[in-house]
Order: structure tokens, then sequence, then C-alpha cells
């Protein structure tokens, strides 16, 4: 191992001189090193030139196969040395969840938890705990990958979300027929349509829902209508903090629920892990105050309408 070890530096930095130094050996330790490991396999893995070296053929056939090897193990120590560390907690979400959701609140979670250091990735790559050093991960969607944990953030429902100033001109759903309708992309992927048409069908509106504004983000789409560029079909988990302060509102009584969810995420046996733990008690508790802006509203699932 050690001189593998030895091989796999030099074989990375391409000079004897750089990998003794990063491994804290002398040259001549590490060429005594690169030298027994070519005596077991009976054949040279460098060329040793006047002031460099280049690796032989066989030196490339085990080069890559050796850096893989000890970037596992680096990432094994590591893995198994977190298990012992409820200090730091690493979550992944989406951007929007984390600029909409998490980023507004999460000073409460610091206040009550201050022995417990926060790490964030904003981003919608599927997240490999292990190999991404992540504890948690908050998705939205129908399927979770076996051997994960994954519990359920509530109902997401969306309805017509706008400013106070343009729900004076909306005196009932119909009145969205003149509006700028703006459109949140990201949910497109979704196989059951989840969009002001089937929104507009269950209304009874008539209205082009074809045109209008649209992101591809929903965090974006949620900033256009709060800036008066139009009505959004808001999703109440990414909208909840703006329904609060005022910055829009929700004047009609029809939200579509999705036959998709938002969860927390983590491998099988993490979720009881005193951080891991604490958060997902912190994050059921926050999400279950924006159940009040279900009250007198009527939701129909979008798995329950025809076609």
């Amino acid at each position: 191992m050690t001189a593998l070890r030895a091989f796999e530096a030099a074989a990375r930095h391409m000079s004897f001189a750089k990998a003794a130094a990063e491994l804290n050996v002398t040259p001549a330790a590490l060429s005594y090193q690169i030298k027994a490991l070519e005596a077991d396999l009976g054949i040279p893995v460098f060329r040793r030139l006047n002031r460099a070296v280049e690796l032989t053929e066989a030196g490339r056939a085990l080069a890559p196969g050796t850096t893989d090897a000890f970037a596992t193990l680096s990432t094994a120590w590591r893995n198994t040395k977190r298990l012992n560390d409820s200090g730091v907690l690493t979550i992944t979400a989406g951007p929007a969840f984390t600029s909409k959701w998490l980023a507004p609140r999460l000073y409460k979670f610091a206040q009550d938890h201050p022995e417990i250091e926060l790490r964030f990735n904003a981003g919608l790559k599927i997240a490999d705990f292990y190999r991404d050093e992540v504890d948690v991960a908050i998705r939205f969607g129908r399927d979770v990958a076996e051997g994960l944990f994954a519990e359920p953030l509530g109902v997401e429902w969306l309805t017509p979300m706008m400013t106070p100033e343009m729900a004076k001109a909306m005196k009932s759903p119909q009145d969205l027929g003149n509006a700028t309708l703006i459109h949140d992309d990201s949910i497109a992927f979704m196989k059951m349509k989840w969009d002001w048409t089937s929104w507009c069908s269950v209304a009874g509106v008539k209205a082009d829902t074809e045109h209008g504004l649209r992101f591809s983000h929903a965090d974006h789409a949620l900033d256009a209508a709060m800036s008066g560029a139009g009505v959004v079909l808001g999703r109440i988990t990414l909208a909840t903090r703006a329904l609060e302060a005022g910055q829009l509102v929700a004047p009609f009584a029809l939200g579509l629920i999705a036959d998709a969810q938002f969860r927390i995420v983590c491998p099988h046996g993490h979720e009881n892990r005193p951080h891991i733990k604490a958060f997902r008690d912190w994050v059921k508790h926050e999400v279950a105050m924006s159940d009040r802006f279900e009250s007198e509203r009527r939701l129909v699932r979008v798995g329950d309408l025809p076609g």
C-alpha cells in the first residue's frame, strides 16, 4: 500500500519531488518505494528522464485504478468519520426551495441549535449522500430511490397568486382571462399536468393558457408575480413567506393538489441521528405553519382530473 501510494502521487504530479512533498517523505524514500513496486511487478512503471519522469505502458495501465482506489478509500474514511460528527449538517435542496423557504427561516434553527454548523448545496441533481458528503436532501417529486428514508412534507398545492393591487381588479376567476399569466416550467416534468390549463378547466375559466411569461425556475416566476408582472400559479410551500408578508395574495378558493410532494431524504438508518432528527422536526414544524392557508380553500387533486 505504501508503494502504491507513492506511485499514485508521482503519477498524478508527474514529479517525484512534488509527490514526496505531498506525502511528507524524502525524494529518495519515494524513489525507493517505486523501485520496490517495480520489482514486485517485474516491469518499470516510470521512465526516468534527465529532469522529468514519464509513465511507461505499465504505468499508464496502473495509474487510473490506483487513483480511483485511493479516492474511494479517502471518501469512505471521511464518511465513516462523519458518522460520529453531529456538529455539522450538510443539506442540499433545489434553488427555489433554498431561496424561498429555507433561507428566510434558517435563523430560527440556528438560534435553537447553535451547536450545529449548517452547510448548504443548492442544486437539483440527484444527491449521492456518500460521494457528495451530504446528510439531508429536500427534493420535490413522486419517487424515491430504494434504500433511502423519505419523509413527506405535507400536501403541495397551487393556486393563482398576485400582488394585492392586482387583486383589486380580480372580482372573480373569470377576470384572469384579461391577465398576463406567469408559467412555472420547473414542474413541466410531471406526468399529470399541474398548470394553468388544468386550473382554468376546473374553475370554468376561459383564458389563453398557452401564452404569457415563462420561467424555468419557480422562484423566478414568484419574483415576477411579486413585481406585478402578472399572475402566477404559486406553489404553497414556496409562496408561504410572500403570502405572510402580503407581497402576494391568493384570492380564489380553488387549489390544485400535485401528485408529487417535497420530501426530506437521507440514507436509511440516519434519520434519527441527533442533528438530522433536530432538522427534520424543525422543518415539519415550519411546514405545518402554512396549513392555515388551506382553510376555506377547495383543493382538487391533479390525479382526479379527467384526461
